[in-house]
């Protein structure tokens, strides 16, 4: 129970400085209680425990897929300084490249979207996890 036991106190002082009335505050704390008996968070941890194991794993595809996604991310962003340099010579050029690239990136399907982010949280949490542990530097 060792990641119950770390969710539990960011979790009970996250409902601290979202709900302001102490008595839901008692009340959603006490459901936080409660559901740690519950297959419920037997199933987070089982979640959480596999992409720690996944994290931590020898092979380099697997280890590294999350933040190789993530450089992936960082370069589509970081491209708007060339972009911007562009639009200052050529605007047209730069538009027409624009609204190529958002006609792409909207034909994308919505659950990409959400595993990109499903990944990215879990990869943090991962990390976080790992440095709190002392498994990670």
């Amino acid at each position: 129970m060792p990641i119950l036991e770390a969710l539990i106190g960011p979790i009970s002082s996250l409902i601290d400085k979202i709900i302001p009335d102490k008595e839901a505050q008692a009340k959603a704390k006490l459901a936080l209680i409660e559901l740690q008996g519950t297959q419920e968070l037997q199933t987070i941890q089982t979640r959480l425990s596999a992409i720690v194991a996944e994290a931590q794993s020898n092979d380099p595809w697997t280890s590294r897929a999350r933040p190789s996604f993530l450089y992936v991310m960082y370069a589509m962003i970081l491209w708007a300084l060339p972009m911007g340099v562009l639009a200052a010579f050529n605007p047209a050029a730069a538009k027409d490249i624009a609204s190529g690239m958002n006609a792409y990136l909207g034909g994308l399907p919505e659950p990409l979207y959400a595993l990109f982010g499903t990944g990215y949280l879990g990869y943090t949490a991962a990390r976080q996890w790992g440095k709190a542990k002392g498994t990670d530097k």
